[in-house]
């Protein structure tokens, strides 16, 4: 499993750096922030095996306190269909440099099975919210990104692929723990 992670993060490294590239383009439409957590706070959080995998291998280095309100966070998550990442301490990620696929393409607007998939926040001002149209559900976007960004075609792409990776199970977050 070593070995894997160490294909996983040198994958992210690359899958980040494509992101910024692809976050650029939309830049005029994003308003995201350090200390924003309207997406850390209601969701389910898809997450894969081996993203669960790396996620806790940074979680065992945590400071005692930290892990004990992670592990309060998680029984407060448990058995909720959508919860508060149990990860977020402060409105800030305590493994952010750990975080799953569902949390680094956040954000962004992106076509999915034809249809433009918008973050959630555009319905609170932020995000895409100057060229989506909360009355009529319409999006009026010109750059919109023309590859899917759910973790399964993530995992699926030519990217991932070149890493031999094992993604494993897709579950829930809380699900995993």
């Amino acid at each position: 499993m070593v070995n894997m992670l160490k294909r996983y993060e040198k994958f992210l490294a690359e899958f980040d750096r494509h992101l910024a590239e692809l976050t650029k383009t939309q830049s005029e439409h994003i308003k995201c922030v350090q200390g924003c957590s309207r997406c850390c706070l209601t969701g389910e959080y898809p997450f894969s095996r081996l993203e669960m995998e790396y996620l806790m291998a940074g979680f065992v280095n945590l400071p005692k306190m930290i892990q004990d309100e992670v592990k309060e966070n998680i029984s407060w998550a448990k058995g909720k269909k959508e919860y508060r990442c149990p990860f977020l301490i402060n409105d800030l990620c305590c493994l952010y440099k750990r975080r799953g696929l569902v949390c680094r393409t956040h954000g962004l607007a992106y076509l999915s099975s034809g249809h433009i998939k918008l973050p959630d926040c555009a319905n609170y001002g932020l995000n895409y919210s100057d060229v989506y149209d909360k009355t009529t559900r319409k999006v009026c976007i010109k750059n919109v990104i023309r590859e899917s960004l759910r973790i399964d075609d993530i995992f699926s792409s030519p990217m991932a692929q070149k890493y031999d990776l094992e993604k494993g199970q897709i579950r829930r977050l809380i699900d995993w723990l």
